[in-house]
């Protein structure tokens, strides 16, 4: 995503998901799949921003498998700098379950 519109309907229209560490912000019936990720400068400096994102990236990555085709938006919170990423794995498998987007097929 790359687009402030598409970002904007997201936030508007979509399911959400907040955790400790990030918001999950997913619309799993789109035609085209896209994700986005957002890191505000509340996180601090660009360094920080750079590495939250990067973190938000793998989580991610590691359960895209297990995902319906759709739109995701994944926000950073400040506590996403210093959380253990395996509390965050099981805070966005617990997310993929209350918000029904992942694949029926696989474990989350």
């Amino acid at each position: 995503m790359k687009r402030s519109a598409d970002f904007n309907r997201l936030y508007r229209s979509g399911k959400r998901w907040h955790d400790s560490a990030f918001v999950l912000f997913a619309a799993p019936k789109s035609r085209h799949p896209k994700v986005g990720f957002v890191a505000s400068k509340k996180l601090g400096n660009a360094v920080k921003r750079a590495r939250a994102k990067r973190r938000l990236r793998a989580l991610f990555l590691k359960v895209a498998p297990r995902l319906k085709e759709g739109e995701f938006i994944l926000v950073a919170k400040p506590p996403v700098l210093e959380a253990p990423f395996s509390d965050m794995l099981k805070a966005m498998e617990r997310a993929l379950r209350r918000l029904d987007i992942g694949e029926r097929g696989g474990e989350c």
